[in-house]
């Protein structure tokens, strides 16, 4: 489970077992028993949410958009 990037608490990361067939790109967050999942492309969206309140959501959807061209780089790097 390759971490990416962590922002206060939150570890965002992908799973090295996405699936067969793959999915598309994403990546994971979690923090304090919490995970929410957030598509990549073509645009960034929250996939799910198990825990997160939406003020945390719309704050790790701001993150993962100021970070996407390197969440989306480490995905197709490691899936490559």
């Amino acid at each position: 489970m390759p971490v990416i990037l962590r922002y206060q608490s939150f570890k965002f990361f992908f799973y090295s077992n996405e699936g067969n067939p793959l999915e598309p790109a994403h990546v994971h967050v979690r923090a304090a028993g919490s995970e929410a999942k957030f598509w990549l492309s073509p645009e960034v969206a929250l996939a799910r949410n198990h825990g997160f309140d939406a003020r945390t959501v719309r704050v790790l959807l701001a993150v993962v958009e100021e970070n996407r061209k390197l969440l989306e780089d480490a995905w197709h790097d490691y899936f490559a």
